[in-house]
C-alpha cells in the first residue's frame, strides 16, 4: 500500500464548517466563545502554513544548527504555554525560564537518544525525523509540566503551615516539601499514563492515524506510534521532576524557609 489523498485548500474550508457549527451554537446559547474559536482557528491555520514553509526549507538544507535554533525557539514557545497554563507562578524569569530550560532540557535528551538509537537518520540530526519527534515529545510533556508546577504552586499555598512547622522542626526543604512534591509528580504523570492506557482501545494516537492515511503499513505505524509513546513518557517523566525539583529549590533558601513571596 503507497501513496496518499492530496488535499486541496477547498478540502480545508470544507472541514472549516464544523468549526463555524461550534461557533454558530455557542452564539446561540450565549456562550460567548465564537470570537475565541474563530482566533485560535485563525491563528492555528496561520501557524501550521507558515511551519510548513520553514520545514520544506529546512529539510532542503540538512543543517545541525539550523536544526538546534528551531527546536530551541520550539521550545521557547512552549515556556510561555506552559506559564500561561498556572494560577500562580514564580516571579521574573523564573517562572519563564524553569518552564523553558526543562521543556529543552527534557525533550533534546530524549530526542538525541531516539535518533542515535532506535531511529538512526543519516546524519542523525536530519531535520525530517528531528524536528516531528522534538515536537511530538515537546507538546505532550508539555501538558504534564504545566500540571505538575500549577499543582506545587497551589499546594503549596494551602499547606503553608504544615510546611513551616516542618521547616522550624529542622526538616530539610526536600523532607518537608516531599508529600507536596508527591502530589504534584502524581498530576504531572496522569495525562502521560492515561495516554498510554487509551491508547488503540479508546482512540488511535495522531501519528500512528497519520502514517496509515500516508500509506505505511499499519504494522509499521504501530511501532512507530509505540517508540514516540515510550519516548514521550520519558521526556514527561524527567521533564515533571526537574521542573517540580528546581521550582521547590526556588520556593525555599537555605536557612530553610518558604518563600511564599516568590509568587505572583
Amino acid at each position: 500500500m503507497t501513496g496518499y489523498i492530496e488535499l486541496s485548500y477547498f478540502d480545508l474550508l470544507l472541514a472549516s464548517v464544523l468549526l463555524l457549527f461550534n461557533a454558530g451554537l455557542s452564539l446561540a446559547l450565549g456562550l460567548r466563545l465564537e470570537r475565541q474559536m474563530l482566533l485560535a482557528a485563525l491563528r492555528m491555520t496561520v501557524q501550521l502554513l507558515l511551519v510548513g514553509l520553514v520545514l520544506q526549507a529546512l529539510f532542503a538544507t540538512v543543517s545541525l544548527w539550523l536544526t538546534a535554533l528551531v527546536a530551541l525557539i520550539m521550545a521557547l514557545f512552549a515556556g510561555r504555554e506552559i506559564l500561561s497554563r498556572q494560577e500562580r507562578r514564580l516571579k521574573g524569569w523564573w517562572g519563564y525560564g524553569i518552564g523553558s530550560a526543562t521543556m529543552l532540557l527534557a525533550g533534546m535528551v530524549v530526542t538525541v537518544l531516539a535518533l542515535n538509537g532506535p531511529l538512526r537518520p543519516e546524519p542523525w540530526y536530519d531535520p525530517r525525523y528531528a524536528i516531528p519527534l522534538f515536537g511530538m515529545i515537546l507538546g505532550n510533556a508539555m501538558t504534564g509540566i504545566s500540571l505538575g508546577l500549577d499543582g506545587l504552586t497551589s499546594l503549596v499555598g494551602r499547606e503553608r503551615a504544615a510546611i513551616e512547622a516542618q521547616l522550624t522542626l529542622g526538616a530539610t526543604r526536600w523532607r518537608a516539601l516531599r508529600p507536596i512534591a508527591q502530589r504534584a509528580l502524581r498530576t504531572g504523570f496522569t495525562p502521560m499514563l492515561n495516554s498510554m492506557a487509551a491508547a488503540g482501545v479508546v482512540f488511535l494516537p495522531g501519528m500512528m492515524t497519520g502514517q496509515i492515511l500516508s500509506g505505511v503499513a499499519p504494522e509499521q505505524a504501530v511501532k512507530y506510534q509505540i517508540l514516540v509513546l515510550f519516548l514521550i513518557a520519558g521526556a514527561s517523566g524527567l521533564g515533571v521532576l526537574t521542573a517540580v525539583l528546581a521550582s521547590i529549590w526556588r520556593l525555599t533558601d537555605d536557612r530553610p524557609r518558604l518563600r511564599l513571596d516568590r509568587l505572583a
